[in-house]
């Protein structure tokens, strides 16, 4: 009981911050939110009894990663953003497209009791690293390798675009 009351104020913190994270005009307001959001995270994982997952979502995201976006915010010198009046097409397609979408997701997971989509975790050996090193680095190398390679042009990228000149 008293792990579900905590994974229901966590994923409602997790809510809160992805939403603030989207109504902020300033950008490091914006990833300061993304850390909230990254943080509970790393708590529900706690919940989960993934320690070891709980802690890389900690070190490597909330740490690493947000220091970057934090370094790339302040290269390109990105001010507060300008508000639009926004589109009349997305308010009159993107509404009732979520609410569509968020009743579908509701009726498949209410109706459906089974196994959604076929994944399962075996609770022997979740968030333990020798699993984990084995998915990563033998039967996901290649996207490992090449997530790295993009994260390593956008750094690229993002150099060239605050580069000044002169």
């Amino acid at each position: 009981m008293v792990h579900q009351v905590l994974f229901i104020v966590f994923g409602l913190i997790c809510v809160a911050g992805a939403v603030n994270l989207l109504v902020q005009r300033h950008p490091i307001n914006s990833a300061l939110s993304l850390v909230v959001v990254m943080a509970s995270l790393a708590l529900i994982y706690l919940l989960l009894g993934a320690e070891f997952v709980a802690a890389i979502q900690v070190i490597v995201y909330a740490g690493a990663i947000m220091v970057l976006f934090v370094f790339v915010i302040m290269l390109l010198n990105a001010g507060s953003e300008e508000r639009s009046s926004g589109s009349r097409i997305a308010l009159l397609l993107g509404v009732p497209g979520v609410l569509v979408l968020g009743c579908l997701i509701g009726w498949i997971m209410i109706n459906n009791n089974k196994q959604l989509g076929g994944v399962s975790i075996a609770a022997t050996d979740f968030g333990e690293t020798h699993p984990i090193a084995r998915l990563l680095f033998r039967d996901f190398l290649l996207p490992f390798e090449i997530t790295s390679i993009l994260i390593l042009i956008a750094i690229m990228g993002a150099v060239v675009l605050g580069k000044r000149e002169g």
